[in-house]
């Protein structure tokens, strides 16, 4: 079963509204430069049948001040119908899989009420 172009845009602006609405206002409100690397905006991406959400980071550092790197944090992976499979983005790189067979809905909100699937 293949995701099709209707569907995929009905996610992605479903997303994009989350993050818009919901994952901006409360986890960045603000831009605030530093030293080191800081976030500088939320976004989402697919990546096949995966929807990855990513923060975007701003170095800071002398030596690469102003370059832009994107670390993913959750992503939801569409299993067909309205079914998602929630992953969390370890330390380590590896995707870990926290919730099974969600509607996208669900999935949404597990990645607001479940503090380990914030952004940083």
């Amino acid at each position: 079963m293949k995701l099709s172009t209707n569907e995929k845009a009905a996610i992605t602006a479903t997303c994009q509204t989350f993050i818009d609405t919901v994952l901006k206002p409360r986890f960045l409100p603000d831009v605030t430069p530093t030293n080191f690397n800081y976030p500088v905006d939320i976004q989402g991406k697919w990546h096949g049948s995966k929807y990855r959400f990513l923060q975007r980071y701003r170095s800071g550092f002398a030596e690469n001040l102003g370059e832009e790197f994107d670390a993913p944090f959750v992503r939801i992976d569409w299993r067909g119908r309205d079914r998602f499979d929630v992953q969390w983005h370890r330390h380590t790189g590896q995707w870990f899989r926290v919730y099974q067979g969600l509607s996208l809905e669900a999935a949404l909100n597990a990645i607001l009420t479940s503090e380990f699937l914030h952004p940083l």
